[in-house]
């Protein structure tokens, strides 16, 4: 490997590190936390997340001077997709990112997540080329 990727790895890595300690520093990768946030027994965390959401919005529309647009169409999936990502997400407490946040902290439960994580997508993969064969967007994948 060239010296360019091992500093590109590194940096990739600080960055993931910094991500998590900032998730475990607000609480947002532990799951009674989470849970309040899903049955609105807590806001903190859903304005936490509903800011950071507008801040990625503002920074992506900054950005996106510079990109040049991408016309996707949405597919048959995405709708149903999204439901079924955000019905995980709240059942386990983690979305894919954090649940090696959670394995960072020592939290059992999310060595389960990350099964269900990766047999969900092999699955997926399975089904989608079976079933449906719509373009994922994957890069060519």
């Amino acid at each position: 490997m060239n010296m360019r990727r091992v500093k590109q790895h590194l940096a990739y890595g600080v960055v993931g590190l910094v991500f998590g300690g900032v998730l475990t520093r607000i609480g947002f990768a532990d799951y009674d936390e989470l849970h309040k946030m899903f049955i609105f027994a807590d806001l903190r965390m859903l304005y936490t997340f509903a800011g950071s959401v507008a801040l990625t919005m503002v920074v992506y529309f900054l950005l996106n001077r510079r990109i040049p647009p991408q016309h996707k169409i949405i597919q048959p999936g995405t709708i149903p997709g999204s439901m079924l990502f955000g019905f995980g997400w709240a059942i386990t407490g983690a979305c894919p990112s954090l649940v090696f946040v959670q394995l960072g902290m020592g939290a059992l439960p999310a060595v389960l997540t990350g099964i269900g994580i990766f047999a969900g997508v092999w699955l997926y993969r399975k089904a989608h080329s079976r079933f449906f064969g719509w373009d994922t967007g994957t890069c060519g994948v």
